[in-house]
């Protein structure tokens, strides 16, 4: 019987968009990779940094759009490690923020497949600070949530306390709000006041970055164009915006 030598599946995080986001260490990986596994948002010119030979698979998901399956992604990752390949799961972001790596961690520990995970740089950041917004800033803001806009599908009550969360810290960040947007400002205004400055970034960190800025009475009407990807940050640090660097 033919011995099956296994590989490893490396889970890394390629950054918020801009390539350069990569880590050395998520870099480095990527270029001894025999197979890549990458979402939809991960930058494209990453991949010119890969072997020549390596097998670059498209897995991407996006709202309502599943090229593959999370039960698919899992099993090909399975499949390529037991074939002794060196195998990167390249995610947008960090794995382990609203990026289902460690779901992914689980499965192939579970099967006996050696991995390790490589973070990556959060768009809940770095989305904020390339349009000139700090999460926090002393004297104004002591601290910040980031939560997911869009929860699992089936679930009938909110398990994201929006209003709660929103009234508990300084600054709110909220991942994946594009198609909740009008309800998540609805929730937002229950719990603070109407001139709470909010922002609202497209496409973040990229040459196609958008920002639209306004307050919780406003943005509504000025954010009818939403599209994702997208970032919302919620608190008086926007409100820094123009004192700060930002890419646009």
């Amino acid at each position: 019987m033919r011995e099956i030598m296994v590989g490893k599946v490396f889970i890394v995080g390629a950054g918020p968009g801009d390539p350069e986001l990569i880590t050395l260490k998520g870099f480095k990986v990527l270029k001894i990779a025999d197979v890549i596994v990458y979402d939809a948002l991960v930058s494209k010119e990453l991949l010119k940094y890969t072997k020549k030979n390596a097998e670059l698979i498209f897995a991407g998901k996006r709202p309502g759009k599943h090229f593959m399956t999370q039960e698919e992604i899992n099993k090909l990752l399975y499949e390529k490690a037991v074939q002794g390949k060196i195998v990167v799961r390249l995610k947008n972001g960090d794995p382990y923020v609203f990026g289902r790596g460690a779901e992914e961690v689980m499965f192939l520990k579970s099967k006996g497949i050696p991995c390790e995970v490589i973070p990556g740089v959060t768009s809940a950041i770095a989305v904020p600070a390339y349009a000139g917004i700090p999460v926090t800033f002393r004297g104004v803001s002591s601290s910040f949530a980031v939560i997911t806009g869009r929860e699992a599908d089936g679930r009938k009550l909110h398990r994201v306390r929006i209003e709660d969360i929103a009234r508990a810290v300084d600054t709110l960040i909220i991942l994946m709000g594009v198609g909740t947007f009008k309800e998540i400002v609805e929730r937002l205004r229950k719990a603070l006041p109407n001139t709470t400055p909010i922002a609202i970034i497209e496409n973040g960190t990229t040459p196609n970055q958008k920002v639209i800025t306004g307050t919780l009475s406003n943005i509504t009407e000025k954010a009818k164009s939403l599209k994702p990807p997208a970032i919302i940050i919620i608190g008086h640090v926007v409100s820094f915006r123009n004192s700060l660097w930002r890419l646009r």
